[in-house]
């Protein structure tokens, strides 16, 4: 077999097949290889119409297939099978070669396989990939690692068959070293996950508060897409509050479990951001409630809890809600979007990556599942501002959170007032409150540290660390 691929891709499963089909649609041929080799025939037999492809039935002839410096994308499960695809590829590659991973595979591991990869010569790239099955097929928002050396090689084939933003911008960029690429992936997970729940509290309240059916409800979210709220995840929240179930005829949201699974990716979100000392409290949130929400056993023996009595709102009423809503939602998301990125520029001071915020913003513009149209604005912020800590010292921002605050704190009161959970958009409200506040009461928490543990306490009056001798103070006083 003579080498002919300008990329391969080994693992042919849904993602790893649209991938492969991506890569031949836009030009570019393509050696395919799954441990299955009816996968591998079956792509051929059924889409090899839409471009190039090599077929390969061994690990040495798919190598032999690609062209030099050979670029190999593995889409296989994270953890142990990726390193074991490595493990099985990386003595058939040469000095200069690319291995690709783009799973959603934890940094760190990343981190490890570059390192590893590095010593033999071989660069590996870990590519955080955004979309699901339709964005691999036809442009997702691609978020490589690796070093600038790999991106010569590989960028330009990315930016081809990377989503494209409305200015035309491809939806790729190099993130930065080793796994800088999975790293902000993670952490665009953890935004949807946030997102996720914050549009399920807006639907909640919608329907327990101002009493709307869920096709009202889907009415109102598609009024908000129009607007500043126009994003890939209202959109679909409105076509499945609008969709009827056939085999029952109620709405299909109606005839789903309320239980949310997750893969782990904000449940890694919330750990790295712990490690690294970062609030990422709206993020934690949403990975909780979909925790509780999977503990039926625990949530069945507190059915019987007593709770305030449903207050039903009259037309009027229930349509100034709604637009309450609108803004504690808005409000929400760009809390949580604050957070995120301050979870990415810890991440890359802590492990010197250099990340590009504005780049970062950039890249989620489309094909990813958080794409949203203020993603612009806030790429614009970064452009103008790299530096800029918190997406709420935008002036911009924090003019209109600010417009939005009371409406918010209405919901919320409303929410607790008539016992609907909502925890993502009370925690983004304590996180905004927690940061405009001129004084926390964490003096008295570390007052609590010095007393019980000898921990210290810095003083607002001068430089250093300081400790009381409380018992003896105490005995002081008290004999006095």
């Amino acid at each position: 077999m003579s080498a002919t691929a300008q990329i391969g891709v080994t693992g042919l499963a849904v993602m790893g097949r649209n991938l492969a089909r991506n890569f031949a649609r836009n030009g570019f041929t393509v050696a395919v290889h799954n441990r299955t080799e009816s996968r591998t025939d079956a792509l051929i037999e059924e889409f090899g119409g839409e471009g190039t492809f090599v077929a390969a039935h061994s690990p040495e002839e798919f190598v032999r297939a690609l062209e030099r410096p050979r670029r190999l994308v593995v889409m296989v499960k994270a953890g142990e099978p990726t390193d074991a695809v490595i493990q099985e590829f990386a003595p058939l590659l040469d000095e200069g070669d690319v291995i690709i991973d783009g799973g959603n595979a934890h940094f760190e591991d990343t981190r490890r396989r570059e390192k590893e990869l590095r010593e033999r010569g071989i660069h590996f790239v870990g590519a955080g990939i955004s979309g699901g099955e339709e964005g691999a097929l036809n442009g997702p928002s691609i978020m490589p690692g690796g070093s600038a050396e790999s991106y010569e090689s590989l960028g330009p084939m990315l930016e081809r068959i990377a989503a494209k933003a409305q200015d035309g911008t491809p939806c790729t960029a190099h993130i930065g070293p080793d796994g800088a690429g999975h790293f902000v992936k993670m952490v665009h997970n953890g935004i949807e996950y946030a997102d996720m729940q914050l549009i399920a509290e807006a639907y909640d309240l919608l329907r327990a508060v101002a009493g709307y059916s869920p096709a009202k409800i889907a009415e109102t979210f598609r009024g908000w897409n129009t607007g500043r709220l126009d994003s890939y995840l209202i959109e679909i929240t409105a076509e499945v509050l609008a969709h009827t179930d056939a085999a029952t005829g109620k709405p299909f949201v109606d005839i789903v479990q309320d239980r949310a699974e997750q893969k782990g990716t904000g449940r890694w979100t919330v750990q790295i951001a712990l490690d690294l000392g970062v609030p990422v409290s709206g993020i934690a949130e949403a990975v909780f409630a979909r925790s509780l929400s999977g503990h039926t056993d625990l949530r069945e023996a507190a059915r019987d809890l007593k709770g305030p009595a449903a207050t039903p709102l009259g037309e009027s009423e229930a349509a100034a809600f709604a637009d309450r809503v609108e803004q504690a939602l808005y409000a929400s998301k760009i809390v949580s979007y604050t957070q995120g990125f301050h979870q990415i520029r810890a991440g890359s001071e802590a492990y010197d990556w250099d990340i590009d915020l504005g780049a970062v913003a950039s890249i989620w513009r489309a094909g990813c599942i958080i794409r949203a149209a203020f993603l612009d604005r806030i790429r614009a912020a970064y452009d103008a501002q790299p530096e800029l800590l918190s997406l709420l010292s935008d002036k911009q921002f924090a003019e209109e959170i600010g417009a939005a605050q009371d409406d918010w704190r209405a919901v919320v009161a409303e929410a607790v007032r008539q016992g609907v959970p909502a925890p993502g958009f009370a925690a983004a409200l304590s996180y905004y409150d927690g940061l405009r506040a001129d004084r926390l009461p964490a003096a008295l928490t570390q007052g609590q540290r010095d007393f019980f543990g000898a921990h210290t306490y810095r003083r607002t009056d001068r430089e250093g660390a300081f400790h009381t001798q409380w018992g003896q103070d105490r005995s002081e006083a008290e004999s006095g």
